[in-house]
Formats: C-alpha cells, sequence, structure tokens
C-alpha cells in the first residue's frame, strides 16, 4: 500500500498525463528542493486510464501558462489547512514567451538570441502554435522539448 503524507499547506498538481510528472517535478527545480514534495506516476484514472500527481507541501509560485502549455488537462489544488480552497484548471495560453524555441534556422530568434521566442495559439483544437516572426508552427504539449530548453539555459 502506497502512502503519501497530507498536504498542509501547498499545491498537489493533478490529472498530468501519464509520464509528463518526472519532467514537469524537475522543470519545478522539486528534485532540488528543501521542503517534501512527492510524485506519484502511473495512478489509475477514471478520466484518461493513467496519470501522475505531484504534491507539493509549500507554497511556490507556478507559471500556469506553461502548464496548460504543457498539458491542457492539468488541475491545480491549493491547499490550506489540509483543505482545498481552491482548483484552477488548466487551458491553451493565448500565448507563451521564452517558453520553447523556434526551430526555424531563419528565425530572427535563432540569429538575435535577445529576441524573445514568442508563440501564438492559432489552433486550439490541434493545440498549435505560430511563432510571431516567422510562423513555423509548434504543437504544445511536447515537454521534451521544453526540457531541452531548460538545460540549454
Amino acid at each position: 500500500m502506497l502512502n503519501v503524507d497530507t498536504i498542509k499547506n501547498g499545491l498537489v498538481i493533478d490529472h498530468i498525463c501519464a509520464g509528463y510528472g518526472l519532467k514537469i517535478f524537475q522543470w519545478l527545480g522539486l528534485d532540488k528542493a528543501k521542503f517534501s514534495s512527492a510524485l506519484i506516476m502511473n495512478v489509475t484514472s477514471k478520466k484518461s486510464g493513467r496519470k501522475d500527481i505531484i504534491k507539493i507541501d509549500n507554497n511556490i509560485n507556478i507559471d500556469y501558462s506553461v502548464l496548460g502549455f504543457i498539458d491542457a488537462n492539468i488541475t491545480v489544488n491549493i491547499i490550506k489547512d489540509e483543505k482545498i480552497i481552491k482548483k484552477i484548471k488548466m487551458e491553451l495560453p493565448d500565448k507563451v514567451e521564452s517558453v520553447v524555441k523556434c526551430k526555424n534556422p531563419r528565425c530572427i530568434t535563432t540569429t538575435e538570441p535577445y529576441v524573445p521566442q514568442i508563440f501564438r495559439l492559432v489552433d486550439k483544437n490541434e493545440s498549435l502554435y505560430r511563432c510571431q516572426y516567422c510562423d513555423s508552427l509548434y504543437k504544445a504539449g511536447n515537454i521534451t522539448e521544453l526540457m531541452e530548453r531548460a538545460d540549454n539555459e
């Protein structure tokens, strides 16, 4: 039997696509944190079959637009005194800035590193974003590229 303590004050990131939990855990820096956190992987889910969950026994700042960009099905539960006081349902943001890198070698963001990487949502059903400068398309939810960018910075 798996037993993870109750969160007193903090966050529970729920409904993470199975397999994305570890990358999000690392992106949030929880693998180096000085407070308690738990990553629970491949939990049975009625909605999606399998999911990952992250429990954080601390209040930390999270860029919700990035979480929505990674997986629009994520829910963040804010916990106070061991009770859920607020649920935040992620959604695809209209714009993401400096989250992923444009792959087009002729894009100005490739040749001029000071220019911010900006992508705008163009198709919500397909989760497609377009580079503001060169019109290259990018599909949201590709956490591997997000992590590659974080590793290179």
